[in-house]
């Protein structure tokens, strides 16, 4: 969907707030889903707070270029949007 690092971030400051669940590799063929909600972003990462009853801790960053390159792949509840770096 996104070709670059400024779609990224524009796509998601037009989501901030919003539910999302997000898949990120975890390195040696593991893969990590969490759900949370879209909390901030800025110039090079972005913020997502956990749901609490699933996850140990509370919030995570990445980076824009995490997307871009499909380490992490992110997809909103409401409107079943999926970002990825194609």
């Amino acid at each position: 969907m996104a070709k670059s690092l400024g779609d990224i971030k524009r796509t998601l400051d037009c989501n901030l707030g919003k539910r999302l669940t997000l898949k990120a590799n975890g390195g040696r063929r593991k893969t990590i889903e969490r759900s949370g909600v879209l909390a901030e972003t800025y110039p090079s990462v972005f913020v997502v707070e956990l749901d609490q009853h699933e996850n140990s801790f509370e919030r995570v960053s990445y980076s824009y270029a995490d997307v871009l390159t499909e380490t992490v792949e992110l997809t909103f509840f409401d409107e079943s949007l999926a970002i990825s770096g194609q």
